[in-house]
């Protein structure tokens, strides 16, 4: 006979929730120390690992025991810890790789912004500024150890989307593809690579698109792309399709809505736009999303956006919503066309 054991009762488990704090910032420890990788070939023992990172063994242990505990690794009868699936995510070459993005979210400038979120609940206000006395955008170019961090962070995040997004969408109508706000161009140069008669435009903040040419050259497509730094409130490059992944979320309402005007501005005849973002969900379901929207509302002063919301900024912008299409990821393509 099989013991049973009851589910935890409800403050149990609004306890667990509670402290879920504590498990984000573990794992931005050990995405920082880059153990995964350490655990790539097999397992290692706690000590062996506290030594290669400079690590105090008996701290590192209690550090992977407890992410163990949670199924992000898995410890032996002797400390010496392995990768379970969870924790392969961990590592800096998966196939959707969390490690830049964990290492990102416990950056302290960062951290506290979330302390902060009873600010932005009460006042409505983006606490970033409320924080730091500037955007997260001037931060960053303020500190370019920061900012690093953060690129490495978006661009892990688009590895596992670019096939995805490649896969849902058939580019083939198109000739010149102007990436808005594309970061380092994994997007762009993927949907290149996958799409040998398109050109395409990497535009984003100067200091941005700086770091673009080794990956678009390693993706074979430097050749045919432009990459070009700017702001995107002022204008845009003309293109026949302008895309944008997880970008308009960054922005209030007023604020997306001029960038889509510049889009609008700056499209061919007969030119689309794409717009990559979560969805806001039904009442009661998708968390995901809507814990998302609350990142959005301290740490960058934008939103995330219903089904809805995107039809009434296309419209105000000049574009008619033409369709929504699933990714197989956390992100859908939001098509408009020119009104």
């Amino acid at each position: 006979m099989t013991d049973y054991l009851p589910p935890p009762s409800p403050a149990v488990q609004m306890m667990q929730l509670i402290n879920g704090y504590q498990i984000s910032q573990a794992l931005h420890v050990a995405a920082t120390l880059g153990i995964a990788d350490l655990l790539r070939d097999g397992p290692r023992s706690s000590d062996a690992l506290a030594d290669r990172v400079g690590a105090n063994r008996d701290a590192l242990y209690r550090l992977l025991r407890a992410l163990a505990a949670v199924g992000v690794f898995h410890e032996d009868a002797v400390q010496a810890f392995s990768l379970t699936e969870l924790g392969a995510c961990l590592r800096s070459d998966a196939p959707e790789p969390v490690g830049p993005w964990a290492a990102y979210i416990g950056r302290p400038y960062y951290w506290q912004v979330w302390s902060h979120l009873l600010h932005s609940v009460r006042t409505g206000e983006y606490a970033y500024p409320h924080v730091h006395g500037v955007s997260g955008w001037e931060y960053r170019v303020q500190h370019p150890e920061e900012n690093a961090i953060f690129d490495a962070a978006m661009t892990g995040n688009t590895r596992g989307l670019t096939e995805a997004v490649v896969a849902a969408y058939d580019f083939s109508p198109f000739t010149r593809v102007v990436d808005i706000g594309g970061g380092q161009g994994r997007l762009l140069g993927s949907v290149l690579a996958a799409n040998a008669h398109l050109r395409g435009v990497l535009f984003d903040q100067p200091q941005v698109v700086t770091q673009a040419d080794k990956l678009l050259e390693g993706l074979g497509v430097r050749e045919r792309c432009e990459i070009t730094g700017g702001d995107f409130f002022s204008s845009v490059p003309p293109g026949d399709l302008h895309l944008m992944k997880v970008v308009l979320h960054d922005w209030n309402d007023e604020q997306a809505l001029a960038i889509l005007r510049n889009c609008r501005a700056a499209v061919i005849p007969g030119g689309r736009i794409l717009v990559i973002e979560r969805i806001i969900g039904a009442p009661n379901i998708a968390p995901a999303e809507k814990f998302a929207d609350l990142n959005m509302m301290v740490a960058a002063g934008g939103r995330e956006r219903s089904h809805e919301e995107f039809v009434k900024l296309f419209k105000a912008a000049g574009y008619a919503f033409k369709r929504m299409l699933p990714t197989g990821t956390h992100l859908h393509l939001i098509e408009g066309t020119c009104i």
